[in-house]
């Protein structure tokens, strides 16, 4: 259950008991509390809402040109800039429209002569989402879709014959289970249930073809190299529920059925029943390369690199003890893959070769900060000779930029953030042992430091718990960095069970959720305090999703903390196993379900500890989050309330576990912010 993720670049323009929904929905918004104001927080949240963030940066074949997009009030813009004169910048857009419309995600044909994306700026005036390809030779876009539904990750195919794209037909909401759930109504599970699936437009526009069957809901494909066939993970409907037993399957684009060449639930070996991602065919189409391991959400992803026959068989681990969690992989040859990949908090970029598992000692960038083209997590557009990149690059003391060139050579192409500067202090990469793990978190000095004074402590702690904290730019929406710049030591540790350390860290806090990863945390926190002038009386917790429960679940375990705030948290695993709407990625973490084994559940469940907590906390919730349903935070604020203890619940109207709207977005950390300082004052 991550809190944020990067995601695909999806071109949906965004534009359980019902009771704690009902009761709370008013308030949000409207802030009816009247809860002290700090003015700095006023101009903190401005500075975040003036950050400009690309969605997408694909190079072109030739490593000469990149196309980017980026989100401008509530639309997307798509540019082209030079690598080596980004000075020079075309925008792109459907001919005759104006700038009151989005093109996003843009896609580069084998070729380079062309470039698809996604524009709703269509003579229709509906504003559906479609597909345009921009031809370099005339400068012209035409549209080559007519169809009602959501359009994601757009592939040419290898031949430049065809694009490929995720689609839902006459779609409602975004696929996922981050957006917010539909309302209930009607048979549940049975009724307006929709299908993500793969379909093929032809370069005329005069035909777009679903190819895969409409029984199985997709989550990521590619092309194999005769652009004959495709490779894909997908399961059985609702896809927002399934991923988590997802198989992989081949198909022929002119004719035949799916073929299912693994199911991870009948093997042996590593991967048995763990999650698959990110499938690639070999230049040679002999072999398919994917990601495997323990994930606790679609499109958060990281494990081992396996390779398996195309036509099925058994999958071979080539990256078995890496100490590293990888998250996307490209083929440079039939003998190397490209990665990019967790490496404790930082990203790593390499090759490794495909019959030793050793790395391309000419391939080799480790950089302290999220990177990611926007294709999928970490991804990275590569020219054809594999000499030239392009991603987005976003850190603690730098606003997200499109940078290009060569790996030991990048250039910044996006200029969008050049005037923003960090409020907040500097950044420690912070190591530390416990129980036999090496551990990794990031800590951040409170603004305008200074060693002879005391400081307070906020610990966050990151969504998952298959995940990480790596550097990261702060969007205006909830996390932990704003609060260095009101004075605080903000401490983000990667406790057991986050990517980083390789499988067997990412799985030691199986059947032990809140027990190991909190002594990790609080191991980390003893080592903090050793060294530097915290206050231990004005020390805070906070988390969403995975973090939202460790700080519901932490406040049981000790009194340490003296304010805390969870968002979207789980306070009971036994009710919420019957309550969310993606239960299938319980069993790989408890090892039964809670009908099999009801004692584990209730073992790191927060509500049979409840009678111990004793810190003010906050609880915040989206109405239809699907992922940690609002009952959630309804029953662990009703029961603080009952033992006396200071609490407030607020549930967003409209939300899912991703907050979509600015006001909301704005408003759950500008109540987060206020929380903590007031009820950890400065003495």
């Amino acid at each position: 259950m991550t809190s944020a993720r990067i995601c695909r670049a999806t071109i949906v323009f965004l534009t359980p008991l019902f009771l704690a929904s009902l009761a709370l929905t008013q308030t949000p918004a409207s802030h009816q509390d009247s809860h002290h104001q700090d003015s700095r927080i006023g101009t903190l949240l401005d500075t975040l809402g003036r950050t400009q963030t690309p969605t997408m940066a694909s190079i072109s074949p030739d490593g000469k040109t990149v196309a980017w997009s980026v989100q401008k009030g509530g639309n997307y813009e798509t540019h082209l800039s030079g690598v080596s004169d980004s000075s020079t910048d075309l925008a792109i857009r459907p001919s005759g429209n104006g700038a009151a419309c989005s093109s996003d995600a843009p896609a580069w044909s084998p070729d380079g002569k062309s470039l698809a994306y996604a524009s709703d700026c269509t003579s229709d005036g509906t504003r559906q989402p479609q597909i345009f390809v921009w031809s370099r030779q005339t400068g012209e876009s035409r549209q080559i879709t007519h169809v009602t539904g959501t359009i994601d990750d757009i592939a040419w195919s290898p031949n430049g014959k065809q694009i490929g794209f995720l689609f839902v037909e006459n779609a409602t909401r975004a696929a996922g289970a981050l957006d917010a759930m539909k309302p209930w109504d009607g048979v549940i599970g049975e009724d307006g249930v929709e299908v993500q699936r793969v379909a093929v437009a032809s370069l005329s526009g005069d035909s777009v073809q679903q190819i895969t069957p409409s029984d199985l809901h997709v989550y990521e494909f590619s092309w194999a190299p005769d652009s004959n066939q495709l490779v894909y993970v997908a399961a059985n409907p609702p896809g927002e529920n399934n991923w988590w037993v997802a198989q992989l399957y081949t198909q022929s684009i002119s004719s035949g059925a799916p073929h299912a060449i693994l199911d991870t639930t009948k093997i042996s070996g590593s991967l048995h029943g763990l999650q698959i991602a990110v499938p690639r065919f070999s230049p040679d189409g002999r072999q398919i390369a994917f990601i495997g391991g323990l994930m606790s959400d679609q499109g958060s992803t990281g494990g081992d690199v396996y390779l398996i026959p195309s036509a099925g068989g058994e999958p071979k681990d080539i990256t078995p003890n890496r100490a590293a969690s990888v998250a996307f992989l490209h083929w440079m040859s039939p003998d190397l893959l490209g990665l990019s990949e967790h490496v404790g908090g930082s990203s790593h970029i390499t090759a490794i070769n495909v019959a030793t598992g050793t790395d391309d000692p000419k391939i080799n960038l480790t950089l302290d900060e999220s990177i990611g083209s926007g294709a999928s997590v970490m991804s990275l557009s590569v020219s054809r000779d594999d000499k030239a990149y392009a991603f987005i690059r976003s850190s603690y003391q730098h606003a997200p930029e499109v940078w290009a060139g060569p790996l030991a050579n990048l250039r910044q192409i996006s200029h969008l953030n050049d005037s923003i500067k960090p409020l907040w202090g500097g950044t420690e990469d912070v190591q530390w042992t416990n129980e036999g793990f090496h551990v990794q978190g990031w800590l951040l000095y409170p603004a305008n430091y200074d060693p002879s004074k005391k400081y307070p402590l906020i610990v966050t702690v990151h969504g998952g718990p298959s995940s990480a904290v790596t550097p990261r730019w702060p969007g205006l929406g909830y996390g932990g960095v704003p609060f260095s710049a009101l004075g605080y030591f903000v401490f983000m540790p990667n406790p057991r069970g986050s990517f980083g350390q390789g499988e067997r860290f990412t799985q030691a806090n199986i059947r032990d959720f809140g027990y190991g990863d909190l002594r990790d945390i609080l191991a980390g926190m003893d080592a903090i305090e050793a060294r530097l002038p915290i206050d231990k009386n004005r020390e805070g917790l906070t988390g969403w999703s995975y973090g939202g429960f460790m700080t519901m679940f932490a406040v049981t375990q000790t009194t340490r903390f003296r304010a805390a705030v969870a968002g979207a948290g789980i306070s009971n695993w036994k009710s919420y196993y019957g309550e969310n709407s993606i239960d299938q990625w319980m069993i790989p973490f408890f090892g039964a379900s809670v009908y099999d084994d009801p004692a584990i559940y209730a073992k790191s469940s927060a509500i049979e500890y409840i009678k111990k907590v004793k810190t003010p906390t906050l609880v915040v919730v989206g109405d239809r989050d699907g992922e940690c349903p609002a009952p959630q935070s309804f029953e662990f604020w009703h029961a603080l309330r009952a033992q006396g203890v200071k609490t407030q619940l607020v549930v967003y109207p409209n939300e899912g576990h991703a907050f979509r709207s600015p006001e909301h977005r704005r408003d759950v950390l500008e109540r987060a912010l206020n929380w903590f300082e007031t009820q950890m004052p400065t003495n």
